[in-house]
């Protein structure tokens, strides 16, 4: 049954998400120099193109041009009359600053008003608390995660989902499903396995031996024989809005065949189109094609990219554990073992790349659980970020918890998270997309101890010339040099130091100053244990007083439909200047 529910839209909580998502637009935007408060005796004052709208508000300035507003402070006027915020009516007010194309703006306010009925329906139901969420089971925690990335302003859009579709699959409503199965002609579908998988192991393990007789006989029933069809799974919502409809002649020749649901159950994690296998957690991650837009992209999965990402993924696996140092750390990557995808629609027949080309494609990841040891549990990285419906800190609650010193309790995580990256750079030119939601963390004692690494395929690159199979080479990139140490400085010092740093000053856990001393700190300890790479850190100079300023809003606020060619994400990023790099030496806050 399809669900009318729209009681999370209410004007006490819409007022709350508003001020929120301005006091987010205003810092981001501003630390993208893309807006320039001026200050105003011991405010701020902000004034649109034409005049008409002012706003004030008081805030801290946190070292990289971070931004902390104090939201109670928060005013707008418009004409001198003063009215509630609105980050619509703020996004049509500093359009001319922002560089939004016209045709696109409207699409950019959609992806905003989905975005505060996700932080509605957030406010109106998640009650956990910080003190809660420190002793929440990976799953749960997963769930109660509130904000999104922490850099883009819109980054809930979901432009496709119904009001039913985000009670029933958005990741924060901790929902369970059933993934839908087809089974494609397997002349007109490609899969690809990873090293100690077969086809035969791969769905046995996954789907069990049931299951499997009970797809066989769905087909035997239509007079088709199950050797010739392979299996993918499918999101509920891409078969009825996708594959029953734009794919009709396919599914009418047989050439895709609704097999119905599976038992296992599952649940959407962060990333909305990864699902979690609830039923049983030893199995695979299913990450599933969804042709919605979110957060600059359609969210589909294309065949032809994910043909080679098991053999890219158990390259990197075998390069990690290979390596005394990543080992020691107990520095880990969950594989995509798996990848299948149809390729028998008219759209293969294009000459060019179309978002048709990847509708219906799926692929398999190693799950974290079998490898915990006794007293290990999980969390997403991206919950050290988190703060609750009452704005207490996840990362001050674990540190407090932990009875570790704060900035031991740093060095720890450090250790575990960023020097790994920093050996893989300098080491291999290797790089990750290393954000909060693509790191597992291992927890012993309410203490980051050790990390998996996740979405290899996509995101890793080589930057250098170290040799690489054939089949492998696709993730060698063509960087410049000066770009290359971006991967720690814009993925790790910007995108998530940024905000860690400036909570845990925030709440008087540890000052910045001594965030950013720990941060120098574990890559000059590295260093040290590693004199051979002496080389590659002058190369990189993690360390250098100044890095290149590249900022992610100015790529949606471009092009909010597909903000960077994932073919060439070197060469789509934008720039504003250079940043002070705050774990230089001598480096003085602001």
């Amino acid at each position: 049954m399809r669900s009318h529910d729209v009681t999370h839209l209410q004007p006490d909580l819409l007022a709350t998400a508003q001020i929120s998502l301005v006091c987010k637009a205003i810092a981001e935007f501003s630390h993208e120099r893309l807006l320039a408060p001026v200050a105003d005796g011991h405010a701020w004052e902000l004034v649109s193109p034409d005049g008409s709208a002012r706003y004030t508000f008081t805030a801290r300035r946190h070292q990289l041009e971070h931004w902390v507003l104090d939201r109670d402070s928060l005013e707008r006027t418009v004409d001198d009359t003063q009215r509630p915020v609105d980050v619509q009516q703020f996004l049509v007010e500093f359009a001319p600053l922002l560089g939004i194309p016209e045709a696109l703006l409207p699409t950019y306010l959609e992806e905003l008003a989905s975005t505060l009925a996700s932080s509605m329906w957030k406010l109106g139901n998640s009650t956990a608390s910080a003190d809660d969420l420190v002793h929440a089971d990976y799953q749960a925690l997963e769930a109660a995660m509130t904000e999104g990335h922490p850099a883009f302003v819109a980054n809930n859009g979901r432009i496709g989902y119904g009001g039913d579709d985000f009670a029933a699959y958005a990741p924060e409503t901790g929902n369970e499903l059933r993934l839908l199965w087809v089974a494609v002609r397997r002349d007109k579908a490609g899969l690809s396995v990873g090293s100690g998988l077969t086809e035969e192991s791969l769905y046995r393990d996954e789907l069990g031996a049931e299951t499997l007789a009970g797809f066989e006989g769905t087909l035997a029933d239509l007079g088709l024989d199950a050797h010739d069809y392979l299996y993918l799974p499918l999101h509920p919502w891409q078969w009825v809005n996708r594959v029953a409809i734009t794919f009709a002649p396919d599914v009418a020749r047989r050439d895709i065949v609704l097999l119905g649901e599976a038992p296992d159950t599952f649940r959407a994690q962060q990333s909305i189109r990864t699902f979690f296998n609830t039923s049983n957690p030893q199995r695979h991650y299913v990450k599933t094609a969804l042709a919605i837009q979110n957060m600059g992209f359609l969210r589909g999965l294309s065949p032809k990219y994910m043909r080679v990402t098991p053999a890219i993924n158990d390259w990197v696996h075998d390069l990690v554990a290979a390596d005394d140092e990543l080992r020691a750390r107990g520095f880990g990557v969950l594989r995509e073992c798996a990848a299948i995808g149809y390729t028998g629609d008219a759209f293969h027949h294009l000459g060019f790349t179309s978002p048709y080309q990847k509708m219906i494609a799926a692929l398999w990841r190693e799950s974290p659980l079998p490898q915990l040891r006794t007293g290990e549990r999980l969390a997403t990285m991206a919950s050290l970020l988190h703060r609750d419906a009452k704005g207490s800190s996840l990362a001050a609650a674990m540190i407090a918890e932990s009875g570790v010193a704060p900035a031991q309790w740093l060095r720890t995580y450090l250790d575990a998270y960023l020097r790994p990256l920093v050996h893989c750079l300098l080491r291999y030119d290797l790089a990750f997309m290393p954000h909060g939601e693509n790191l597992v963390m291992v927890i012993e004692e309410h203490v980051p101890v050790r990390m998996f690494m996740k979405d290899i395929g996509e995101e890793v690159a080589v930057m250098g010339g170290l040799p690489l199979p054939e089949e492998v080479e696709r993730i060698r990139a063509a960087v410049p040099a000066d770009e290359q140490s971006l991967a720690i400085h814009t993925d790790v010092f910007d995108g998530f130091f940024r905000h860690l740093a400036a909570i845990l000053d925030e709440d008087g856990v540890l000052p910045a100053a001594d965030f950013w001393s720990e941060v120098r700190a574990c890559i000059e300890r590295h260093l040290a244990d590693h004199p051979e790479l002496a080389d590659g850190a002058a190369k990189h100079d993690l360390l250098r007083p100044t890095f290149r300023h590249s900022c992610l809003n100015r790529l949606q606020l471009r092009n909010t439909l597909q903000m960077v060619d994932l073919t060439d994400q070197a060469g789509s990023l934008l720039f504003a200047g250079e940043l002070a790099n705050p774990a230089a030496p001598a480096t003085v806050a602001e």
